[in-house]
């Protein structure tokens, strides 16, 4: 059975936030269709996917202030 379905779609270009970022670099942020997930696609070098829990652990990780005693 082949089914059809539509997929939430988000997208920037990257040279408003990284000034690495050549003419057309972008980001693209497309949300897998079982809801568990998401696909992340930087320009044409790089694509990643993470379920929800593994975003929410590397939030942790990239937010993780450390604290001196």
């Amino acid at each position: 059975m082949i089914e059809l379905y539509d997929r939430k779609t988000k997208f920037t270009e990257l040279k408003a936030y990284c000034h690495h970022a050549k003419d057309n670099d972008f980001i693209e942020v497309c949300e897998w269709h079982n809801g568990e997930g998401f696909d992340v696609t930087v320009s044409d070098k790089q694509k990643i996917s993470f379920t929800w829990g593994e975003w929410e652990a590397l939030q942790v990780l990239v937010n993780y202030k450390e604290t001196k005693e």
